[in-house]
């Protein structure tokens, strides 16, 4: 597959700026694979496809105030900073990226905060825009995090719309977000309400979380024509004995899986045993999925719809038949659905 077939007409105007009123109330596209149909409804009814027994995967990664406003020393130059990934806890060291990133060198002090509350030193050029910061901080570890959660602003991607507002305090994470590390949601979990977990379980329908902390790599633009010479960045993934287990489970039984996005999708392929069953893992993938690819542990899936060109897009096309996916983004271009972030979502059966 090459990277021109991910491709589509696309508009900025079919961006959503702000979610839904209610989390379960987007619309929701269902493409069936085996008869090649469209149906339209509303998320709420996302149960009318799946009985007693069947799991739905989460990603119960919970997104950090990622994105910090500072000066640069001497000059007083406005320099923002977006936090990627703590590499060590004790140095209080941290990958990030820099803007404009052309004015930051290495030993240059950074300052934030009203009265300099928080100060950091450049130790490494990790990419063209990317640094290493070593942030100067006496006090413990937990005070530290809380002054980087008081002076940082919900990273909502830009593309969403300029200003970050009070409805993405709440929005922009999953109502079961656990394990903060995440630089953006994931955007299919955001469509579940706890209305719809609690109507999830007195139907019977399971629920088993994975964790992969969304990092910037998820975003990146792809470009190289040949898709085997891209290369994704790396992910923490955490798949528990628990999560394992109840996916198996329910598998062996005959019951359906149902991946809750692309990061879900993602997860779960990194960790596969031989015979098709999830296997428990805690570590690092750069795993990128296009076409073709074999599937193993679920057997449908939950997606936004994602920007042209987006290893997103090219993961669902995989899952979906890429001539199948991308006809269904023309019918929800035509039918006018939401895309992106806050956009409406699809369900691949």
């Amino acid at each position: 597959m090459k990277l021109s077939q991910y491709n589509y007409n696309f508009s900025t105007d079919m961006l959503a700026k702000y979610p839904a009123d209610n989390r379960d109330e987007s619309r929701l596209l269902v493409v069936n694979r085996a008869t090649g149909e469209f149906e339209h409804r509303m998320f709420k009814e996302i149960l009318d496809y799946f009985d007693e027994g069947d799991t739905f995967i989460f990603n119960n990664t919970k997104v950090f105030p990622a994105r910090l406003y500072g000066n640069k020393e001497k000059t007083g130059a406005e320099i923002e900073i977006f936090l990627l990934r703590e590499l060590n806890k004790e140095l209080k060291l941290w990958d990030v990226l820099v803007d404009p990133a052309r004015k930051i060198r290495i030993g240059n002090k950074l300052y934030f905060g009203e009265d300099d509350q928080l100060v950091a030193e450049v130790i490494d050029n990790t990419t063209s825009r990317g640094r290493t910061l070593r942030f100067l901080f006496d006090g413990e570890y937990d005070e530290f995090r809380e002054v980087l959660h008081r002076m940082g602003e919900t990273p909502l991607p830009r593309w969403v719309r300029e200003k970050v507002e009070a409805i993405d305090e709440e929005r922009y994470q999953t109502v079961f977000a656990k394990e903060e590390g995440a630089v953006a949601a994931p955007t299919a979990g955001l469509h579940f309400s706890k209305h719809l977990l609690k109507r999830m379980e007195i139907k019977g329908v399971e629920a088993a979380e994975v964790t992969l902390h969304v990092g910037l790599g998820n975003f990146r633009a792809v470009d190289v024509e040949d898709l085997t010479k891209h290369k994704m960045d790396s992910e923490r993934i955490i798949v528990t004995d628990e999560a394992a287990e109840k996916v198996n489970s329910a598998k062996r039984a005959g019951h359906r899986i149902c991946a809750i996005g692309t990061t879900v999708q993602r997860t779960i392929e990194s960790s596969v045993s031989t015979d098709g069953m999830l296997k428990p893992f805690d570590g690092w993938t750069n795993k990128f999925i296009f076409c073709p690819h074999e599937f193993s542990v679920a057997d449908s899936m939950v997606s936004n719809f994602h920007l042209p060109c987006s290893t997103q897009l090219m993961m669902v096309a995989a899952f979906g038949g890429h001539d199948l996916v991308m006809a269904a983004y023309d019918e929800a271009i035509k039918e006018g659905y939401r895309f992106g972030t806050y956009g409406d979502a699809m369900l691949i059966l």
